[in-house]
């Protein structure tokens, strides 16, 4: 019965996680298609694109819920099973970025599962298994959003996070260990889903948002007033 049970909830943490809540928070609100918008995932920054930033924000919550609410679902069917619950919102993460519900054909007939990069229900899963690590996962990752002004790295810094904060813990006997495999999986699984991301940060072609972003736009400005007046 136990296995039956730690089975079942890794497939549901799987198929709500396969919740394809930005693409239906798009077509709601506009019509378009997710999929055929810049990036095509289906996640907050994405949808923030096509939508604007309250549709992102939502999506970014809903994603959110995934997989905090598989967490407490292992804990509350199989307490005390630490590998559930950690397994469980990592099952969340790979349907949302890979849904069942977004299968599809590509040009050469292989299947294909659409969704999105895993950042916002990794930081579900973080909170599920130890809400208190989002006073260590907000502000650094607002943080690096705003100031350096990467995404991606925004997204990886969430399981980095966990594996120093979780580790400690364990270290200091308040926390098992388990928890630590939950930052160590996410990385490994957010960083395949960024791969294009991190190619075009070794080439410095990555998209620049927040403050540099700005500071980029104030000067391009700058410099095109200076040649009109010159």
């Amino acid at each position: 019965m136990p296995a039956i049970i730690f089975f079942g909830v890794l497939l549901i943490s799987y198929l709500v996680g396969s919740i394809p809540f930005g693409l239906l928070i798009v077509k709601f609100k506009t019509g378009r298609d997710i999929r055929h918008v810049e990036s095509g995932r289906t996640g907050g920054t994405n949808v923030m694109r096509a939508a604007g930033f309250w549709a992102g924000l939502t999506t970014a919550m809903l994603d959110i819920l995934k997989a905090f609410g598989s967490v407490y679902l292992a804990r509350l069917l199989l307490p005390g099973n630490y590998w559930l619950e950690v397994l469980a919102p990592v099952m969340a993460i790979l349907g949302h970025n890979y849904s069942i519900f977004l299968a599809e054909r590509d040009d050469n007939g292989r299947l294909r599962f659409r969704g999105g990069a895993g950042g916002a229900p990794a930081v579900g899963g973080s909170a599920g298994i130890w809400f208190p690590v989002l006073a260590f996962i907000v502000p650094i990752g607002i943080f690096i959003l705003y100031f350096i002004g990467y995404a991606s790295l925004a997204t990886l810094s969430v399981p980095v996070i966990c594996i120093l904060v979780f580790g400690y813990r364990a270290y200091t006997g308040v926390g098992p260990w388990e928890y630590v495999a939950y930052g160590v999986i996410t990385f490994l699984m957010l960083a395949w889903a960024l791969r294009p991301n991190i190619q075009r940060l070794m080439n410095g072609t990555e998209r620049v948002i927040g403050y540099r972003a700005r500071r980029r736009e104030k000067q391009s400005t700058q410099n095109k007033n200076s040649d009109q007046s010159g």
